[in-house]
C-alpha cells in the first residue's frame, strides 16, 4: 500500500463525497476502490472489514474506519482543520452538524419518485434560504474574518463551500441574497487546494445519475 488513504465506496457522491472534498481541501491525494458489485460488497462484510456492515470505509494510520462523522473528524484532527481549542472545536462542530442536516435532503433527493422531486427541491430552497444559510451570513458578518471560526481555514469551511455549490446544483440562484456568502464562495474556489478539486478530472463526484441511483 502506497500509504495514502484509501477510500472504499461506490463510485459516486453519497456520504463519501464530504471525505473527498476534506481531504482534498488539506491537499492530501488519496486512493479509491470502487464498488462495483453486491459481491464486494459482501465481501468486505465476511471479512469483518466493516463494524457495522456500512461504507464509506477509508483506511488510514492503520485504520481500517467506518461511519462518515469519525472519518471526518478524524481527518480534521489530523491535517489541523479542526480548531486551536475545544471552543473552536464545538463551534465546528456545531456548525458541520447543522450543514449536514441540510446536506442530508440533497443525498436523499435523487431517491425521490418522479412526483415529488419539484416538491423536494421547494423544500431544500427553503430550508437553505431561510434556516441555514441566514445563520451562516450572520456569523461571516459578525465574525469579520474570512473563515467561520477564529482567522483560520477549518473543516467548518469546507463543509459549508460543498454545501453550497451542492444546493446551487438544484438552485443556481440560492445565494442572491447573500452577500457574505457569494464572498466567501469566492474566497473557497480560489484557495488552491479547493481550485484543484473543482477542476475537471479530479476525484469530485458529478450529480447522482439514474445509473448511480439504481446502483445504490
Amino acid at each position: 500500500m502506497s500509504g495514502k488513504p484509501r477510500l472504499t465506496y461506490l463510485n459516486g457522491r453519497g456520504r463519501m463525497e464530504p471525505v473527498r472534498w476534506l481531504l482534498a481541501a488539506a491537499g492530501v491525494e488519496f486512493e479509491e476502490i470502487f464498488l462495483e458489485t453486491r459481491e464486494q460488497y459482501e465481501k468486505l462484510i465476511k471479512d469483518g472489514v466493516l463494524m457495522f456492515q456500512q461504507v464509506p470505509l477509508v483506511e488510514i494510520d492503520g485504520m481500517k474506519m467506518v461511519q462518515t462523522r469519525a472519518i471526518l473528524s478524524y481527518i480534521a484532527g489530523k491535517y489541523n482543520l479542526y480548531g486551536k481549542d475545544l471552543k473552536e472545536r464545538a463551534l465546528i462542530d456545531m456548525y458541520v452538524e447543522g450543514i449536514t442536516d441540510l446536506m442530508q435532503m440533497i443525498l436523499m433527493f435523487p431517491f425521490s419518485p418522479p412526483e415529488a422531486k419539484e416538491k423536494n427541491i421547494d423544500s431544500i430552497k427553503e430550508r437553505a434560504t431561510n434556516r441555514y444559510f441566514p445563520v451562516f451570513e450572520k456569523v461571516l458578518k459578525q465574525h469579520g474574518q474570512d473563515f467561520l471560526v477564529g482567522n483560520k481555514f477549518s473543516w467548518a469551511d469546507v463543509q459549508l463551500i460543498e454545501a453550497i455549490l451542492a444546493v446551487e446544483e438544484k438552485i443556481p440562484a440560492v445565494l442572491s441574497g447573500f452577500p457574505q456568502l457569494q464572498a466567501f464562495k469566492k474566497r473557497m474556489s480560489n484557495m488552491p487546494t479547493i481550485k484543484k478539486f473543482l477542476q475537471p478530472g479530479s476525484p469530485r463526484k458529478p450529480p447522482p445519475d439514474e445509473c448511480y441511483v439504481e446502483t445504490v
